[in-house]
């Protein structure tokens, strides 16, 4: 009989883990990124880019809009033209004709009136971006349009449109431009935070335009336009195309807030919220 030796155990185990690089999305739409100032728009639209690779020229705020329609006028001036006939956003009329102009702008341009080099509604559209003033509200929807129109990869491909509409006014604006323009809407996401928070927030970011009052009366700006703005938006693309997003979702570490982790967990919520498998927000 032969002498049969017991075998060699492996003491060791192997192990497999699947990694995900890079997660992708494919389509065409614009996901409509909304809520209070302070709740964390700009913060939660890059990490989405970020994740699913979407190009950071296809994260539009209405600043970026602003900027973006300013350098497009100053290079093409077809499209500076196109602003004066279509859009009545002229670099050849003054700000202070009253026949063209609303009083009220007028009137604040001539507060300024010391500062303005030129004095055409384009140079006050300039100002108003570099000085950090508010754009005539007839304008921003126009400008909205004019960009999307006449900017042919802002047709194309996933667009996060952050912090617009605010009101009800462009919202309605914005839905007609959109349908005619064949953009569809992928999903509005209005992220929500209490006036605390929006506060406490707001105050400890150190900018010099966050004052207690001036952040009161964006509250009050949210209360009576924004929400308004969302609850039109439900009614017109149906409740569920709206989504509610808890943005104060705080990570405790040492007994101090973990930014980036508490930013991830908001992320996560949104991430859900427009279908992603959770085993894909899960994987590192």
């Amino acid at each position: 009989m032969n002498n049969i030796q017991n075998p060699t155990h492996c003491t060791f185990k192997g192990s497999i883990k699947i990694l995900v690089e890079k997660v992708r999305i494919e389509g065409n739409g614009v996901i409509l990124l909304t809520g209070p100032s302070g709740c964390g728009k700009g913060e939660i639209a890059k990490a989405l880019c970020k994740f699913l690779s979407i190009p950071e020229d296809k994260h539009l705020s209405m600043g970026e809009i602003l900027r973006k329609t300013i350098n497009k006028a100053n290079e093409d001036s077809s499209f500076r033209l196109i602003l004066e006939e279509k859009y009545n956003i002229s670099d050849k009329v003054s700000i202070f004709d009253p026949d063209k102009n609303r009083s009220e702008v007028i009137t604040k341009a001539n507060f300024y009136k010391d500062k303005l080099h030129n004095f055409s509604q384009l140079d006050w559209l300039k100002f108003c971006v570099t000085n950090g003033l508010l754009v005539p509200d007839e304008w921003t929807v126009k400008i909205v349009e004019a960009l999307f129109e006449n900017t042919p990869d802002l047709k194309q491909g996933i667009i996060i449109l952050d912090g617009y509409p605010r009101t009800i006014a462009a919202a309605e604006y914005l839905l007609k431009t959109f349908n005619r323009l064949e953009i569809p809407i992928i999903k509005v996401l209005h992220l929500y935070i209490t006036k605390e928070q929006m506060l406490y927030r707001a105050l400890n970011r150190n900018r010099t335009d966050d004052t207690k009052e001036s952040l009161e009366r964006r509250y009050q700006f949210y209360i009576e336009k924004v929400q308004p703005c969302i609850d039109y938006l439900k009614a017109c693309l149906g409740i569920e195309m709206v989504s509610l997003i808890d943005a104060h979702q705080p990570v405790i570490e040492n007994g101090q807030i973990n930014i980036d982790a508490s930013i991830h967990k908001v992320v996560t919520s949104v991430m859900q919220d427009l279908g992603l498998p959770s085993y894909l927000i899960d994987l590192e």
